[in-house]
């Protein structure tokens, strides 16, 4: 039960930053690229990249833990339905270099920053 409460604080609380980043950035940038999105991405990439060094480092046997942080809050945080959407939408207005770049700039910094943090701690 407790790790089942873990994943749903956790994820409770990974949307509504999620929801929080969102309304910021539609109030401070105007962009067809969908900025709020790549932001909660790259940022659930970091967080998960920390969080999987210092929760093996540290504090391998909390279970509860891993899973509040890691399938919790960064799954509510980041948002590959939406991405997936608004690179759709994207491609649907024709506006197809957005489209590639959001897919190429999102996967790419995703993924350079689980390796790049990972592998320096290894």
């Amino acid at each position: 039960m407790t790790n089942l409460l873990a994943v749903f604080i956790g994820g409770g609380l990974g949307s509504l930053c999620r929801f929080g980043i969102s309304k910021l950035t539609f109030k401070l940038v105007v962009t067809n690229f969908p900025l709020a999105t790549f932001i909660s991405n790259t940022l659930s990439c970091l967080i998960l990249a920390i969080a999987i060094i210092y929760l093996n480092e540290k504090i391998s046997g909390n279970i509860a833990l891993r899973l509040f942080i890691i399938t919790g809050f960064c799954g509510g945080f980041s948002t590959f339905s939406t991405f997936s959407l608004e690179t759709f939408e994207l491609l649907k207005q024709g506006n197809f270099l957005f489209a590639i770049l959001n897919i190429v700039i999102s996967v790419l910094v995703g993924v350079s920053l689980l390796f790049f943090i990972i592998k320096n701690q290894a």
